[in-house]
């Protein structure tokens, strides 16, 4: 059995401290055109609870990412919903 590396990245947060995180997963939501990250603290990825972050994003040409916050309720009803599913397809698989 392969164990699949998971990608990390490193997001400061408001005092500039750098925190890093698992990605759980990216997608992109063609009726708006943006496109979302959800991630979990490194730390905390073994652990039976978990905090999940989520955001809008940019990729630049130099590969970094651009966060954006999600704001609206509609984003947000994406995001969970994307969540929904991908935990339920956890359980299947389980």
């Amino acid at each position: 059995m392969a164990i699949e590396e998971k990608e990390r990245i490193i997001i400061p947060d408001e005092n500039g401290e750098e925190h890093l995180f698992e990605v759980l997963f990216t997608f992109d939501v063609d009726e708006t055109g943006y496109s979302y990250i959800a991630v979990v603290p490194a730390e905390q990825k073994d652990d039976e609870e978990v905090e999940v972050y989520a955001f809008r994003y940019e990729e630049k040409e130099d590969e970094d990412l651009s966060l954006y916050a999600i704001e609206s309720d509609d984003e947000w009803d994406i995001v969970e919903e994307m969540l929904n599913t991908l935990a339920e397809e956890e359980e299947l698989k389980e």
